[in-house]
């Protein structure tokens, strides 16, 4: 087969094999077997249009080769398991790099046990609800902590910075239990926190059908070495026990404080950047009109999305993270006393706002010192949200053109905030230090020059977004192992190794290759 790259195809044109022949030259009735690889969208001329890439068989292939730049031979990705070990493996936590890391490693052949905090899917979407309708905060299970991570309440994006070739994999393992095709060649893929948790079930399933054990509701506390026995020290409704292992996977999410200061007496672990800041929300109209401009009101369109990243006067990045087309604005806190916030999309997309963290880059020097002076920083801004918010999950609204003049709202325009449990109308300006609403509001008038009618004098912001990425990083050594312990991997957004589902997933597929090579000599 041969693939063919960077094709411009018109809004709503689906006869593939006449554009292919058009662009090659050549009759139709010699395109067969057309796989869409790539599509993406071109909206930086008056006229939208996609931007294809396919795979198709023809007659003659090596001449076309020859006389095409465009043209290259066809090779689909292929994983090749390694060998299973006699090693057990015990996974803590299954988000992203815990359920890759352990799908690997029972694809493999390899005994794996998941522990995991939070409750299954079928029991946190219960919780979660109740959070979102009530103000109910089960601190065991929320959008934090929970089967699947704290992605599986998100957009369910797919993006990535990083080219690993294993991104090929988690797509086709997502692809292979149930998620959306598209995301097997949109540029910008998501499968929606709808669409994702059946794809979550599903994989665990499948888990459980080759002997992995899971071990919800459980709380990994403690983990020692005693007579060349590998323990891992467990609490849940049952009480606390201790599971015997060869290899102890953490792959913690970016929320687990209590067990990161637990770990800090044990592994070597260091401060690094991360950033805060508001979620934004516009009308997904607006946004579309935008972006697609004539073209915006095209049923060949989804809502539109946005990325923006500037530099201020004082050189700290603020950008934007996580955008949702057609999303709300949800609680992601694990604890009571502390507010802080994240973005949802379902499949559909289909919701009135676009939502987006705007975030400002913090940096170790700007906060405690220690290795976990990020999340007392953290903490501080979370408390302080919570405080403006009423004491009740109710988050801190206020329109941006109020929080650059440092004033309370007196009331809302057409957009209207969609953060459940609620709102209240308050200044934001006091959540957090001077020098990160200097830099926010230089930073959002930097991105409206960007993209002009970003911000208008109805668009709001909701108060805090603080936990894009873990604030710390375990040590590890080439071998992916902990500084120290050659038996416990560190891996994914909570070891401080990547960010978001994608490169969480690749590096928990890392942490099981390396894993079943360590005993190779």
């Amino acid at each position: 087969m041969l693939k063919i790259t960077n094709v411009n195809v018109r809004l709503g044109e689906t006869d593939y094999a006449s554009v292919i022949s058009n662009e090659l030259n050549i009759p139709k009735r010699h395109i067969k077997n057309i796989k869409i690889l790539r599509k993406s969208i071109d909206a930086r001329r008056k006229k939208v249009h996609f931007i294809m890439s396919f795979a198709f068989s023809s007659n003659h292939e090596e001449k076309l080769l020859k006389s095409h730049k465009n043209l290259s031979i066809y090779k689909p990705y292929e994983y090749n398991y390694l060998p299973a070990t006699n090693d057990h493996v015990i996974v803590v936590g299954s988000g992203p790099a815990g359920l890759f890391c352990a799908y690997v490693l029972a694809h493999a052949g390899n005994k794996v046990t998941v522990i995991e905090r939070g409750s299954k899917i079928e029991k946190r979407v219960g919780d979660v609800d109740r959070l979102m309708r009530e103000g109910v905060l089960n601190e065991k299970d929320n959008i934090a902590f929970g089967e699947g991570g704290a992605g599986t309440f998100s957009d369910g994006k797919l993006t990535t910075g990083t080219k690993n070739p294993r991104i090929r994999y988690v797509l086709d393992t997502f692809l292979a239990h149930g998620a959306p095709l598209e995301i097997g060649y949109d540029a910008l893929p998501h499968i929606g926190t709808d669409r994702l948790r059946a794809v979550i079930i599903n994989m665990r399933k499948e888990l459980e059908s080759l002997g992995t054990t899971f071990m919800f509701d459980t709380k990994f506390v403690d983990f020692y070495e005693q007579d060349d026995k590998h323990i891992a020290v467990v609490e849940n409704a049952e009480g606390r026990s201790e599971l015997t292992c060869d290899v102890l996977v953490l792959a913690l999410g970016h929320s687990a404080r209590d067990t990161y200061r637990m770990l800090d007496q044990k592994l070597e672990i260091e401060p690094k950047s991360f950033a805060v800041g508001v979620r934004i929300e516009q009308l997904q109209s607006t946004i579309n009109k935008l972006q697609y401009k004539q073209d915006a009101s095209s049923p060949y369109l989804q809502a539109a999305p946005y990325k923006l990243a500037v530099k201020t006067s004082e050189g700290r990045g603020v950008y934007t993270f996580c955008m949702c087309p057609g999303g709300v604005v949800v609680p992601s806190t694990e604890k009571e006393g502390y507010l802080c916030v994240n973005g949802m999309s379902y499949y559909a997309r289909d919701k009135a706002n676009a939502n987006s963290a705007i975030l400002v880059q913090v940096n170790p020097e700007d906060f405690p010192e220690g290795s976990l002076g990020g999340i007392a920083f953290q903490e501080d801004i979370e408390k302080k949200a919570y405080q403006l918010g009423g004491h009740n999950l109710k988050a801190p609204v206020q329109k941006v053109v109020d929080y650059y003049c440092h004033k309370k709202s007196e009331e809302l325009g057409k957009v209207k905030p969609s953060y459940m449990p609620g709102t209240v109308l308050e200044d934001i300006n006091e959540v957090f230090p001077e020098y990160i609403n200097r830099n926010l509001k230089e930073g959002l008038q930097l991105m409206n020059e960007k993209m002009p009618g970003f911000i208008d004098d109805d668009t709001i912001i909701t108060a805090v977004e603080s936990r894009s990425s873990a604030p710390i990083r375990i040590l590890r050594n080439q071998d992916m192992t902990a500084t120290h312990f050659n038996w416990v991997y560190p891996l994914g957004e909570g070891a401080g190794y990547s960010g978001g589902i994608m490169s969480s997933a690749v590096d928990g597929i890392r942490g099981a290759e390396a894993i079943l090579k360590r005993n190779e000599e």
